[in-house]
């Protein structure tokens, strides 16, 4: 649990910069709270799982946590590195609770509770109290775009459910990560986007009076270049993740590996016979299936276990292109 100086930290906004000057904690815990974006698609690994940002978060924390058995059956370890990097990801909060070092547990382990489809009501009945029972170092939780994408929604609805979900999870672990989510540029995003930019404010807010952190992913211009984003135009490509990553790893305070807002090169743009089979197989492929299982009630995570639903070991991780 968060001790007083935790709780007094909840008052103080701190920017991402001013979070990277500080000296970075040293986490030996990671939970990641979510629907596909955390789960990790559209990374896809030859094996067809996916694998996505959190796992190449946890794979640097595990690396930088340096673990060293000692003669009586402990264990020591330090966090390698200082922070000089920044995120361009707005920090609204940083949390100063002292948490168990990585010296007093099996080594690094890591969570990942997420299941694709989810909305934030079903994540926060299914999820957020299983991560706040594990007591980690650092939880990350991402949520509710599901629901503004949908053709009816309440935002304030979606916010009041937020609002529950920190308020749960903040008191329950060392440091909060909460984050403006990416949007393909493109028309579809262009409808939402006032309920999306409802939501970010809230969520600003909302961290701010928690001590969260906010990584602002949605004001990332390369983010939103569409050749950052899978074939289903929902989900980020390999390249999309490893910046996302990236991004979380530098607004918790640790030294930058890489610029993750860097653009890509001049787009050369399609064909028009090009775009419209990019189009069609769109449709087939992505379109169709969405649009029967919202008339049907169902959901592409119905019946799907969370992507590891225990907090275990995880292996550290030497690079993001491995």
């Amino acid at each position: 649990m968060q001790n007083d100086a935790h709780t007094d930290a909840h008052t103080d906004a701190e920017t991402g910069a001013e979070a990277g000057a500080r000296t970075p904690a040293a986490y030996s815990s990671f939970v990641a709270v979510g629907d596909s974006f955390t789960e990790g698609m559209s990374d896809l690994l030859p094996d067809g799982s996916y694998r996505g940002w959190a796992d190449l978060l946890a794979a640097r924390l595990a690396a930088a946590s340096s673990l060293t058995a000692t003669g009586d059956g402990t264990t020591t370890g330090t966090t390698t590195g200082t922070a000089t990097g920044t995120a361009t990801g707005t920090g609204t909060g940083v949390g100063t609770g002292q948490r168990p070092g990585p010296g007093d547990g099996p080594g690094f382990r890591y969570a990942n509770l997420a299941v694709r489809g989810k909305l934030i009501r079903q994540i926060s009945e299914d999820q957020v109290d299983v991560a706040a029972a594990m007591g980690a170092d650092l939880v990350t939780l991402v949520g509710g775009l599901n629901d503004v994408l949908r053709p009816k929604c309440d935002v304030d609805e979606v916010c009041a459910v937020l609002e529950s979900c920190v308020e749960r999870l903040a008191p329950a672990c060392g440091q909060l990560v909460l984050m403006r989510s990416p949007a393909r540029r493109g028309p579809v995003a262009a409808r939402f986007l006032p309920r999306m930019e409802q939501l970010f404010a809230f969520l600003d807010d909302l961290a701010a009076r928690h001590g969260a952190l906010v990584v602002d992913l949605y004001g990332a211009e390369v983010l939103g270049d569409q050749r950052m984003w899978a074939d289903d135009r929902l989900h980020l490509t390999a390249d999309g993740h490893r910046r996302v990553a990236e991004a979380v790893w530098q607004t918790l305070g640790r030294t930058a590996e890489s610029d993750w807002t860097l653009g890509l090169p001049p787009a050369v743009r399609p064909g028009w016979t090009a775009r419209r089979t990019a189009d069609v197989r769109f449709t087939r492929r992505h379109l169709v299936p969405w649009i029967g299982r919202r008339l049907t009630g169902r959901s592409s995570g119905d019946g799907r276990p969370a992507k590891r639903p225990d907090l275990l070991p995880y292996p550290a991780g030497p690079s993001y292109d491995d």
